[in-house]
């Protein structure tokens, strides 16, 4: 009698003690990133005049990772083609993501890592693992640690479980995957945003089975992504849908932005990107409403923390030199917007 009346109190306690545990919110510290470093890798794997637009969507959000701080020499852009230089360009040295033609994508500061036909199969996944060749210099390198936190961007032409390079070769969703738990094991990442906008795209991210990556795709399996629009002097589609929105949402983050990883997986509803919009949380430890949107477009800043007093010592002033002629001050430079919605029409 008495040990069922011990197995009955326990078992109450342990009723009691599971509820809780359920109601115990977890602390806002226990939510944040302990990252320290931000990546980014955006890959175009298509070649050829037609797809003009997969170049234009990697410059797209090349441009907007560098301009919320993300430095060149943390990012790894991979261009299976050099539409700027294509014969059939009107505008030589331009790409550009809207019709209207005011920003050019690929301006003075592009840096392109990887071009042409060293944009492969192998050597993505080379440089997602690290096993790239010896005299690989700096800057083809993922230099990124256990607490790197990396965004990939993959744009192209993509099936059911596969991802086209080149039109030529095909990357696996399985392959990437293993490709994904190598990097972990290796300890390369903290965490890891994947992006992609192909057809059938979420089926690239359903083998995903290492921990602490969030993933969304432009599309589910037997949907195709559809480009936006056309710009007619130069005769093709110039972005895709799916970018075209995320790149109109990104337009209003800024470094200080308190924008969350939740209001991006909304940012292309059914009803504007045709296709149904993927995404994948189940190996992301935490919650995407209290992520900031910065912790993977954004740059970690360094800050020192003290206690210790610090004595600022007065400098003395320096004598100004008087002239005659007045030096013109240089403007601060800025990146434009890449979409003037005064002159975009709305289109659905």
């Amino acid at each position: 009698m008495l040990a069922n009346i011990k197995k009955v109190f326990s078992f109450v306690i342990l009723l009691f003690t599971l509820n809780l545990c359920d109601a115990v919110e977890i602390p806002e510290r226990f939510q944040k990133s302990n990252h320290t470093n931000n990546w980014a890798v955006l890959v175009d794997t298509s070649r050829f005049w037609f797809n003009y637009r997969h170049v234009a969507n990697a410059l797209s959000i090349y441009r907007s990772v560098k301009r919320l701080g993300i430095p060149d020499s943390q990012i790894i852009l991979m261009i299976s083609d050099d539409m700027a230089c294509n014969p059939r360009n009107p505008r030589p040295a331009t790409v550009f993501n809207n019709a209207h033609e005011q920003i050019n994508v690929y301006g003075d500061d592009v840096e392109v890592d990887y071009r042409g036909y060293e944009v492969s199969v192998e050597s993505f996944v080379r440089l997602l693992t690290g096993r790239v060749p010896p005299d690989t210099p700096r800057s083809k390198r993922l230099l990124t640690d256990e607490g790197s936190n990396i965004l990939i961007y993959l744009t192209g032409h993509g099936g059911d479980g596969f991802l086209k390079f080149q039109d030529s070769e095909e990357i696996t969703s399985q392959e990437l995957a293993d490709a994904l738990e190598q990097m972990w094991q290796k300890r390369r990442y903290n965490e890891i945003f994947c992006i992609i906008d192909t057809c059938q795209a979420s089926s690239m991210y359903e083998k995903f089975y290492s921990p602490n990556i969030l993933a969304t795709a432009s599309s589910l399996v037997g949907e195709d992504s559809l480009s936006h629009h056309v710009d007619s002097a130069i005769g093709v589609y110039i972005i895709d849908r799916y970018t075209y929105y995320v790149l109109e949402f990104l337009e209003n983050v800024n470094p200080s932005s308190k924008k969350t990883m939740s209001e991006f997986l909304a940012v292309c509803p059914k009803k504007v990107c045709i296709s149904t919009v993927g995404v994948r949380r189940d190996l992301f430890k935490r919650d995407p409403s209290k992520v900031p949107i910065t912790d993977f477009f954004g740059s970690v800043r360094r800050v020192i923390i003290t206690t210790d007093p610090i004595d600022i010592q007065e400098v003395p002033k320096r004598r100004k030199n008087i002239s005659l002629n007045k030096t013109k001050v240089q403007e601060k430079r800025e990146y434009l917007p890449q979409f003037p919605m005064h002159l975009v029409k709305t289109t659905v």
